[in-house]
């Protein structure tokens, strides 16, 4: 099932990040690129390094010109998530341009990619969690409050990768079909930005 195949590149990407755990550390992609797997791999990577940047980001020591440096690379990576999104939502709508919706198809709340997102950051906070339960110095509540967590975390991926794979079923049957909208983010556009075009 794909989700099955999906988590399993979002676990490989996660566990080659931490082997260095530094969020300028160099990228290489293991999927040929004509691969769903290339553009999985690098959406989970993206969603990573955006991870630690949040964490970074909140420290309170942190000098406000690097806080600001790292603000617009959290906006750049908001943006490279996004357009990740667009390219696997263009995989699938590829794939299925050839099923033949049945006349009372429904559409979905959200695309296939986006619910993939939600997998892949899902994939984060278990893993994350994992840590947190693993830890040593840890006093008993904490690991004992952190594994409950986890208990939930493992649950719901369960539930959401049954739902994509019901989604993606149901694409594939007519009973459901994919309709996608670009994001059209605005606040880094010259144009749309009232600040960015000198607008007072």
């Amino acid at each position: 099932m794909f989700s099955s195949f999906a988590n399993r590149i979002f676990e490989e990407s996660i566990s080659k990040y931490h082997q260095i755990d530094q969020v300028n550390q160099p990228f290489e992609n293991p999927y040929a690129k004509d691969d769903i797997a290339h553009l999985l791999y690098r959406k989970n990577w993206i969603d990573t390094v955006q991870w630690h940047y949040e964490d970074i980001i909140r420290d309170p020591a942190i000098d406000p010109v690097a806080a600001l440096k790292l603000k617009r690379q959290i906006d750049s990576s908001n943006q490279d998530r996004t357009d990740l999104v667009e390219y696997i939502d263009s995989y699938f709508l590829k794939k299925y341009q050839s099923i033949q919706i049945k006349d009372n198809a429904s559409i979905n709340t959200e695309s296939p990619a986006w619910a993939i997102d939600r997998l892949s950051i899902l994939a984060l906070k278990i893993y994350h969690m994992q840590e947190e339960v693993n830890r040593k110095d840890a006093s008993p509540e904490h690991i004992d409050k952190c594994q409950q967590k986890l208990n939930v975390l493992l649950e719901q991926r369960v539930d959401l990768s049954t739902a994509i794979n019901q989604l993606l079923g149901d694409i594939e049957a007519g009973t459901k079909y994919m309709k996608v909208y670009k994001q059209m983010k605005m606040y880094n556009d010259d144009e749309l930005n009232p600040v960015l075009r000198g607008d007072k």
